[in-house]
């Protein structure tokens, strides 16, 4: 029969720290037979122990410890004095009575279980003749078997003696040892009227052997507290054998030990029957009586003092003739096995091996006993311990394999293989399992949640000839009550009760545990009073039980109060019910409670086990009283017991926050030696506690020794380096182990990778990997290829990936469900959802489940982005018809959005029909589905019905769609919407997000909208919003799209005054900025600040700088650009390369222009019709006609269609070195070729002659274009232009806007009017090209109030029209004063150069010799600015603007009026004033210059000599005062060459 701690379900209680059970195992007594002689005794305590207490009862003193009401003493607690000790001699006084409080304390009762009789067992079964029941209480209620040995010879009667007992008289005799025993009376003294004494071998005989012992029992049991035990012995009253004072010490025992233990000491003094030390079956007995009321330390005591010899005179010989008994040591190992002392039970077994003493079945099944009762078994030691016992000869018995599976009955379901296995071994071996082995399976099955295999095994065992016991029923009871399956449960009970059992203490705790831990209390506390009205009185166990629910589930005042009732009941509290209420206190966190409790513990005697220790310590761990845990913990030691691996591991931590080294230091040694871990275990512990170099230390150490390394604590040691970031000190502790050792390099190889790809090193990882192959390493383990995959999946290394995994399908290693899952999502990633799809079948065929549908979704997903919604419904619908419908709201939403993805509305619109029809419902994620579909489709102007309908179905818009619509409308740059969209969502009470104003911004901004932008932006700012970088570029974009450049400027210092660092973005939109005003040096220094902060560049800005640099002829810089766009290996575009060209052609490099060339058709891309005329181009404009003739002809063989294009280059180019003679040839051969002259040729031959300096040779080159079927220029340059205004309307008309051919040919036709004085010709010219939009109609805005003028992109002819006609216009405003003009007028001439000729300095020029006001702008160049007043009295005071009425001349001059001179486009006049003031002056003002232009030639060269000597003059008379002053800055200069200047200036002064 079970005991009830064996099944109980309290005693496996969890505390805060784990579980911990206590289980009780019927343990068999086995003896070997009486005789043997015992083995001298020699000691065996540690010299650390504590000395034993003396012990003597005649005449001696006696150190006893202090009498306690408790059934042992009080241990001392942590801190205080320990108690005293009572010194009790044979004459002394009785003790002291016990205090009122002890004595009304009630005294504690033993368990006793009602059903252990077969016949209450069994009531359907007639025993009795085969059980008698007991007949005194003090008979056990199980039948003990009697003796072989002892049988009574003879019974007789005397005064008050049972019937049957005769009194001997006293003397001495022989024993039946050959010794003087008190009880057996001696020949002399024998007296007639008394019976005679009996022979040894009547005595064995006798019959009567049980009324004898048990009538010394009740007299010495009987005895007062003055009274002692030899008083009874010297008595003589019976006569007894050696084997009969062993039952007496044993009966008694029952009652006290304190009697027994005096008993043995008394025999011991007289060395009655031979010394009991030489008694084996005496000591055995005194010992089992100590080790069953828990009084260890004298049990210890008594078995050391046997051990040690009886005399120090005794010789080697004498102790060698005493032989060992294995029941002595049995039974020591029987005491340590009941306090679970499974090392010390290890210690003795080897102990008796050494002394010679062979362990007996008895040994091994009190080791396994004390294997389960000292914690948790792990996994595997039930096998190993049984095949220990078959290594050693024996056979196990019945007692063995229950013991085993008692133990496997406590390890839950990790100790279930176990078990079956020395289950299916005792079958094997043919011993019979009995009803104790099936009750203990069905424990067995109950605690791993299997009460059908337990019920089945019931079955087993009604058909092997069992019948149930109430044990059974409350086995398979406790099995359903673990799954809480109260209706089974109240099935069971009435099915007992049917049986005959009615329902006990057990069945009660059992079903109030139930209910307790389903925090169903009301039940628990139903069931508690059920039980006292049927009269089963609760015990400790049902209470403790109670009071274990209401503190797990946090109702500690409840445990608190049963508490109170259980002590006012008169039940005295056991250790698991402090325990319990200790663990409520722990978990609710009323520390100082716990420990009071603890206290009050000590103080009723009540020894702590493991668990309470481990709970203080806790406690005090949390509390952070490291003191007062230090001296618990060493009492903990001392006792025996030990800190599991968490709680080493808290002391160690607390220890090391306290800086308490020399403390952990204490605490190390005790984990090797008392806990006997290893050092690898240690060292794990120390360096989670963040002793990193100690932990380490001691791991090198341990493996320098021959230690293995134990897998799973080296990568917890791996994992606290890890995240303590020493990942260098982690790597160099691997090399040195791989050196170490050698057969556990496989496993350092895993470990290496597992932590690299932890800490995000995948090519190191990917490295080791690969190492491990090249050495033959191929089991892999599964750990590695996940951690790998997993790694390279958060990397974006998706090929390393798929590598990884078809590595792992080579070798056989099957997939994981995580392996699956990052694989499924890895090829989604790279583009095929059709292998994630197939592998997801194959992770369904293997049995792995996807319970969240996360890689059904994610491919749906994908098929949705790649547009194969096909692909997607099916697997929908294929998901549907597995899950009968019940498919995930994820799953649907994400076919809406495939849909949405490929335009496909009806579709999408079915689903979410079919959604609200069947469920789940649609989502807010559902609505922005159909709405994208919407816009995918680009149907816009639909989404205000669907809406309306989402309305009418009480669907509530959502922020989300709403700001899904305004984005689709920005996208389609519908302002209108966007801003009805906003300003409709502010009126209902959406507030804008930070990404609404972004995205507004951003459409404004790409608008132009600079208003609406800045209002948008100063909304946003009073809202709490702070512009982010995204907006900052946006601004940058815009104000660089309407050249504001001041703007952009304030829009860059705001990025850097908010702190944000400009990204790639802000830098190509600044780069593009100036190289759109011309400043290519600060566009290349903000070049050069990208590459130091490692930005690329956008290809478009590298186009943009060189085209910049071409233009500002930074040549170098344009070069150095182009080499590390080569160098970089970026793959450019034809227009980059003709960039180049243009650039080399503009510098005269026309090698390299043909280099360029080289490396356009080296970079794959074919040159075109276009880059050969660039070429030719350059040629032309080197004045190399034959090498770009050259090129035509190359062309000409080609199988391209050529048009007038690269013809017109080569006349163009004949044309400019005054070749006009081959120029015309070439253009009739352009015409024998078939191609017929047009607006190029036109143009061409248009320009030319505007060039021309002779009048004749420019009427020449017109009169070829009449020849060749054009006759227009030469009409309007001989001819009255009235009457041909209609037929040039009509030629611009039929010219169109193609390749601005109107506006080049107007360009040329206005250089030509205007070099031969056809000036009002020009002037209606230009009139009629503003009027057709080929000039912008706000070429100069007088009538605007805005006065400026801008002449970008006019050729000099056309730009000095419009001046002409700009100043006529300021003039009349400003002699009639309206429009009013601002404070200064800025006239734009650019700084582009049109046809080689400069608009910039032309202009200047002509204004100039004006003695015009204007004035280059200091702060850009490419702009004239002149003060408004200034202009307004020099319009009316100059005498140049007399007359600014435009006229043709009366007849063409013999010679062009204008000439072409460094880019400059002037009058012929003025062409050697110029020259002598600019080599001899420099640059110089208006008014100056227009005074100096005005002198002949001689007095101009007096005024320029004067001028320069008054300069030298100065500026001795200012070297000789020591005064030099830096050269005042002219306005010709910015500021910042000026500075430059200045501070070089200084820096030579200085020096």
């Amino acid at each position: 029969m079970l005991p009830f701690t064996s099944h109980h379900p309290y005693y496996t209680a969890e505390n805060a720290r784990g579980a911990v059970s206590c289980c009780g195992v019927h343990n068999h007594a086995q003896s070997k037979p009486a005789g043997a002689k015992a083995y001298p005794f020699a000691s065996l305590r540690c010299p650390c122990d504590p000395p034993p207490p003396t012990m003597a009862l005649a005449g001696a003193p006696v150190a006893l410890r202090a009498p306690s009401t408790a059934p042992f003493p009080a241990r001392p607690h942590p801190g205080r004095n320990p108690p005293s000790l009572l010194v009790v001699s044979a004459s002394s006084s009785p003790p002291p009575p016990p205090s009122p409080a002890a004595a009304d304390a009630p005294a504690r009762k033993p368990f006793t279980y009602s059903r252990a009789s077969p016949s209450v067992r069994w009531p359907d079964m007639d025993l009795s003749e085969y059980y008698s029941e007991p007949s005194s209480p003090h008979v056990p209620s199980f039948p003990i078997p009697m003796p072989p040995e002892e049988e009574a010879a003879s019974v007789s009667t005397g005064d008050g003696l049972p019937a049957g007992v005769e009194v001997v008289d006293a003397g001495d005799g022989e024993g039946e040892e050959g010794g003087d025993g008190p009880l057996e009376a001696s020949e002399e003294r024998q007296s007639r009227t008394r019976a005679k004494k009996m022979t040894k071998l009547a005595l064995k005989r006798a019959k009567d052997w049980r009324q004898r012992v048990q009538f010394l029992v009740d007299r010495i049991l009987s005895l007062g507290p003055g009274e002692f035990v030899a008083d009874v012995l010297d008595a003589k009253l019976v006569q007894m054998t050696p084997t009969d004072l062993c039952f007496v010490v044993k009966w008694v025992g029952r009652s006290s030990w304190h009697r027994a233990l005096e008993m043995f000491e008394y025999l011991s003094l007289r060395r009655w029957h031979s010394a009991p030390a030489h008694n084996p079956r005496l000591l055995t007995t005194i010992i089992s009586v100590l080790g069953r009321h828990r009084q260890d330390a004298l049990a210890e005591e008594v078995f050391c003092r046997a051990m040690r010899p009886l005399s120090t005179s005794a010789s080697a010989a004498e102790l060698a003739d005493v032989p060992p008994s294995a029941q002595v040591y049995n039974a020591m190992m029987g005491v340590h096995a009941r306090a679970g002392r499974f090392e010390r039970v290890q210690d003795l077994l080897e102990l008796m091996r050494a002394r010679g003493c062979e362990p007996d079945l008895v040994s091994f099944n009190t080791l396994i006993n004390a294997r389960a009762k000292s914690g948790r078994v792990p996994p595997g030691t039930a096998p190993q311990l049984l095949s220990e016992v078959r290594r050693s000869g024996l056979r196990p018995d019945t007692v063995t394999y229950n013991t085993l599976l008692s133990a496997c009955s406590h390890g839950g379901t990790a100790c279930l293989e176990d078990a079956v296995k020395v289950y299916a071994d005792m079958e094997a071996s043919g011993c019979k399992p009995d009803l104790w082995t099936y009750n203990v399976m069905v424990s067995v099955y109950g605690r791993c949640g299997m009460p059908q295999e337990a019920e089945r095994l019931i079955l087993e065992l009604a058909e092997n000839g069992f019948s149930p016991d109430a044990v059974t029923y409350n086995s398979l009871l406790f099995a359903y009550a673990r799954e809480g399956d109260a209706e089974k449960v109240g099935k069971l009970c009435k099915d007992m009760e049917k049986a005959g059992f009615k329902k006990d203490e057990i069945t009660y705790n059992t079903i109030i545990h139930m209910y307790g831990k389903q925090g169903r209390h009301d039940l628990a506390f139903q069931f508690y009073g059920e039980m006292k009205l049927v009269g089963c009185k609760p015990d400790a166990v049902t209470l403790t039980v109670l009071i274990d629910s209401l503190g797990k589930a946090g109702q500690i005042m409840e445990a608190n109060d049963v508490m109170s009732e259980m002590l006012d009941s008169g039940v005295r509290p056991t250790l698991r019910t402090y325990s319990a209420l200790i663990c409520g206190y722990a978990k609710a966190r009323m520390l100082v409670e716990a420990e009071q409790m603890f206290d009050h513990m000590l103080q009723s005697g009540i020894q702590p086990d493991n668990l309470a220790y481990s709970v203080m310590l806790d406690i005090l761990l949390k509390a952070g009283n490291v003191r007062k845990m230090m001296v618990l913990y060493r009492d903990m030691v001392r006792s025996g017991f030990k800190p599991d691996r968490s709680l080493y591991m808290d002391i160690i931590v607390a220890l090391k926050k306290c800086n308490k080294d020399d403390n952990a230091e204490e605490v190390v040694k005790d984990m090797e030696k008392v806990a006997k871990m290893g050092p690898q275990l240690i060292s794990s512990i120390l360096i989670k506690a963040r002793y990193f170099d100690w932990g380490a230390e001691m791991l090198k150490h341990a493996v320098a020794q021959g230690y293995d390394l134990d897998e799973g604590d080296f990568a917890t040691l791996l994992d606290s380096y890890s995240s303590a970031g020493m990942n260098e000190e982690a790597y160099a502790l691997l090399e040195f182990l791989k050196e170490q050792c050698p057969n556990s390099h496989r496993m350092l190889s895993e470990t290496s990778i597992i932590m690299l790809c932890k800490n995000r090193q995948l090519e190191r990882a990917l490295e080791e990997y690969s190492r491990m192959l090249r050495i033959g390493s191929l089991s892999t383990t599964l750990s590695v290829y996940e951690s790998l995959i997993t790694c390279c999946e958060e990397n974006e290394t998706f090929s390393e990936a798929c590598q990884l995994f078809s590595d792992m399908t080579f070798f056989g290693v099957e997939p994981s469900q995580n392996i699956y899952r990052s694989m499924i999502s890895i090829y989604c990633k790279i583009g095929f959802p059709e292998t994630a799809q197939n592998l997801l079948h194959q992770a369904e065929s293997a049995g792995l489940l996807f319970d969240n549908f996360s890689p059904h979704l994610i491919i749906v997903e994908t098929y949705g982005k790649l547009k194969l919604w096909q692909r997607a419904e099916s697997l929908v619908g294929r998901l549907r018809n597995q899950y009968q419908s019940k498919v995930n709201r994820k799953i649907w939403n994400a076919l809406i959005h495939a849909y949405a993805e490929s335009g496909r509305y009806e579709q999408a619109r079915a689903i979410f029909n079919i959604m609200i029809r069947d469920g789940p419902s649609p989502s807010v994620d559902s609505v922005n589905g159909l709405m994208q579909a919407l816009i995918t489709d680009g149907r816009l102007e639909e989404l205000y019905v669907v809406i309306q309908e989402l309305q009418d179905m009480d669907f509530k818009i959502s922020k989300s769609t709403i700001l899904l619509m305004l984005d689709a409308f920005a996208r389609a740059g519908n302002i209108f919407e966007v801003k009805k969209i906003y300003y409709g969502m502010k009126a209902t009470g959406y507030l804008p997000t930070m990404h609404l104003y972004r995205s507004m911004i951003n459409l404004l901004a790409h608008g132009k909208r600079v208003r609406d932008v800045e209002l948008m932006v100063a909304e946003m700012e009073e809202a709490g919003f702070k512009p982010d970088l995204t907006i900052f570029n946006s601004m940058l974009k815009m104000y660089v799209k309407v050249e504001d450049f001041r703007k952009t400027a304030d829009v860059y210092q705001k990025i850097l005054s908010n702190g944000f660092q400009a990204d790639e973005e802000t830098y190509n939109t600044l780069i593009m900025m100036y190289c759109k005003d011309q400043r290519p040096e600060e566009g290349l220094s903000l070049f050069n600040e990208m590459k130091r902060q490692e930005l690329e560049p956008k290809l478009d800005t590298y186009k943009s700088l060189l085209a910049a640099c071409g233009r500002g002829q930074l040549w170098e810089q344009a070069e150095n650009i182009f080499e590390s766009l080569l160098s970089k290996g970026c793959r450019m575009d034809r227009s980059m390369y003709h960039v180049m060209m243009k650039i080399h052609r503009d510098s005269g490099n026309h090698s390299k222009a043909e280099h360029a060339l080289f490396l356009m058709r080296e970079g794959g891309i074919e040159p075109t019709i276009a880059t050969m005329h660039l070429l030719m181009a350059s040629y032309g404009t080197a004045g190399r006609a034959e090498e770009a003739e050259s090129v035509l002809n190359s062309l000409k063989s080609s199988s391209l269609d050529l048009s007038t294009l690269p013809y017109m280059c080569v006349i163009d180019a004949y044309l400019k070195n005054g070749n006009y003679d081959m120029g015309v040839k070439k253009m009739l051969e352009m015409k024998a070729d078939g191609l017929e002259p047009d607006h190029r040729i036109w143009t061409c031959f248009v320009h030319a002659a505007s060039l021309c300096h002779e009048t004749s040779h420019g009427i020449m080159l017109l009169n070829t274009l009449r020849d060749a079927g054009f006759d227009l220029p030469i009409r309007l340059l001989m001819e009255k232009a009235e009457s041909l205004v209609i037929e040039l309307d009509s030629f611009l008309d039929q010219l169109g806007s193609q390749e601005n051919a109107s506006f080049n040919f107007v360009n040329a036709l206005e250089d030509l009017l205007w070099a031969f004085e056809r000036r009002a010709t020009a002037l209606w010219v230009f009139q009629l090209a503003v009027r057709k939009g080929i000039y912008h109609h706000n070429v100069f805005r007088v009538a605007e109030k805005d006065w400026g003028a801008d002449f970008r992109k006019l050729s000099a002819g056309a730009a000095l029209v419009g001046l002409t006609l700009w100043l006529d216009h300021m003039q009349d405003a400003s002699l009639q004063g309206v429009p009013e003009s601002p404070k200064s007028v800025v006239l734009i001439t650019g700084t582009a150069l049109y046809n080689m000729v400069s608009l910039n300095n032309t202009l200047k020029a002509y204004l100039w010799e004006m003695g015009s006001p204007f004035l280059p702008c200091k702060t850009r160049t490419g702009l004239l600015v002149a003060k408004a007043h200034s202009l307004r009295m020099w319009l009316k005071d100059s005498s140049f603007c007399m007359d600014l009425e435009l006229k043709d001349a009366p007849a063409l001059p013999k010679s062009n009026s204008i000439q072409l001179i460094d880019g400059c486009f002037m009058r012929s006049g003025l062409v050697p004033a110029f020259k002598d003031i600019h080599e001899q002056l420099g640059q110089v003002g208006p008014k100056k210059f227009a005074r100096l232009a005005l002198l002949s030639d001689e007095n101009r060269q007096k005024v320029i000599t004067a001028d320069i000597k008054g300069k030298k003059e100065k500026l001795e008379k200012m070297k000789k005062r020591g005064i030099v002053r830096a050269r005042k800055p002219t306005r010709l200069r910015t500021g910042k060459i000026v500075r430059r200047r200045h501070q070089k200036h200084l820096q030579s002064t200085s020096g």
